[in-house]
């Protein structure tokens, strides 16, 4: 009986990274987030948000990039979105979550 050893994939592997590093340069996301200023989209919706009374609110311009990804990447359904937010460095980037940020849930 052959008996291999299992091969040791570094999974707990400590590094200092940033989440800029970790999404390649010419990834799409960065495509789109270099030709458009989601900036313009809180001047929208500035009426819509109070500052002194309800819930904490979700970032805007999130709430908008996530349907693009879901459209881009052509998922399914917005729970599957979510899903691959959670394990994604560049869907996390583009919505400007760290790894330890709780993914918006809908």
């Amino acid at each position: 009986m052959f008996h291999k050893e299992k091969p040791d994939y570094n999974r707990y592997q400590y590094g200092f990274y940033t989440l800029d590093q970790l999404v390649p340069g010419d990834h799409f996301l960065r495509k789109i987030e270099a030709v458009i200023d989601f900036d313009f989209i809180y001047d929208l919706v500035e009426e819509t948000y109070s500052c002194d009374n309800g819930r904490p609110s979700l970032d805007p311009v999130m709430l908008i990039k996530i349907p693009l990804i879901q459209c881009f990447y052509g998922i399914r359904s917005m729970r599957q979105t979510i899903k691959e937010i959670e394990v994604n460095t560049a869907y996390r980037w583009f919505l400007g979550l760290t790894l330890d940020d709780k993914v918006p849930h809908f």
